[in-house]
């Protein structure tokens, strides 16, 4: 009787240990580090958009965005490129997914149109202004068992440097980001 209890004991104990490593790898999924995401609604309008982020803890993740226009028949904007640093705070249930505020800078080149009037003529010129922004954005983060991270996110942000009361004073982000997480 004691060595049938002592034979139970130990199966129970290794099937026990089994389950818990089982566990472990499922929830380990959603605590990879690493994200590359691609816009899906840029890429339709004639537009780039990759972004690397990096998963800091369960709830912070710092990342980089960078885009830059391929069709200029489809997409209308004078924006030439940005890059953007951004800070994440999540507040989901789940390992850095759900929803999130951000906090970004934005280095960015815009092409400026300018009209003056010279002896009863108007004369445009257009040069590339280099600027750098500050914003926020908010947006929500859902990622499958597979590592696939499906994005929303917008955000709004203001140029600190030449902004000489045109329209170029506000820069925006917005994006329908699919991606993986390794």
């Amino acid at each position: 009787m004691r060595n049938t209890c002592l034979v139970l004991l130990i199966l129970l104990t290794v099937f026990t240990a089994n389950a818990q490593t089982t566990n472990d790898s499922i929830s380990n999924v959603y605590q990879k580090q690493n994200e590359i995401k691609l816009n899906g609604i840029m890429l339709l309008v004639g537009a780039f958009e990759v972004s690397y982020e990096r998963n800091l803890s369960e709830d912070t993740s710092v990342g980089l965005s960078f885009f830059t226009p391929y069709d200029a028949e489809n997409i209308d904007a004078d924006l030439n490129y940005y890059i953007s640093p951004y800070f994440r705070v999540f507040f989901g249930e789940k390992y850095a997914a759900g929803f999130f505020v951000e906090g970004f800078g934005m280095l960015n080149s815009i092409d400026r149109r300018t009209t003056d009037t010279i002896n009863d003529f108007f004369e445009t010129t257009e040069e590339a202004v280099t600027d750098f922004a500050l914003g926020f954005g908010v947006g929500g983060k859902w990622v499958t068992h597979n590592g696939f991270v499906f994005e929303l996110t917008g955000g709004i942000g203001r140029n600190l440097f030449r902004n000489n009361g045109d329209e170029t004073r506000l820069v925006g982000k917005f994006g329908f980001n699919l991606g993986y997480r390794f």
